[in-house]
């Protein structure tokens, strides 16, 4: 297995993983390094919530699923071998991607 981080994060599922994969926003959160075809999903599921790029260096995976109060829980699997700050500095990037999309209105 690889690395993982997971994170709560105070929006609606829908608005994290939205955000997420939005093609101008991806830049921002999820490594070059994880990506091989620009910013779009190599798989993308809008039902699950659930993302996949294929990269150089491996798979990113993305699930964003409901929690409390309306707020999100969302994980990230990067491939073995990646630094596990990179998993939370990720999903720290993504959060502060999801509160810029919230106030952009």
């Amino acid at each position: 297995m690889g690395t993982r981080a997971e994170r709560g994060m105070s929006a609606p599922p829908e608005v994290v993983f939205s955000t997420a994969t939005d093609p101008e926003r991806i830049d921002a959160w999820l490594p070059e390094a994880l990506r091989t075809d620009g910013p779009t999903p190599s798989s993308r599921s809008d039902d699950e919530l659930h993302a996949r790029w294929d990269g150089p260096d491996g798979t990113a995976e993305l699930r964003v699923a409901p929690a409390d109060a309306g707020g999100a829980r969302v994980r990230l699997d990067l491939p073995t071998g990646a630094d596990a700050g990179l998993a939370d500095e990720s999903l720290v990037n993504l959060e502060r991607e999801v509160a810029e999309n919230l106030t952009a209105g």
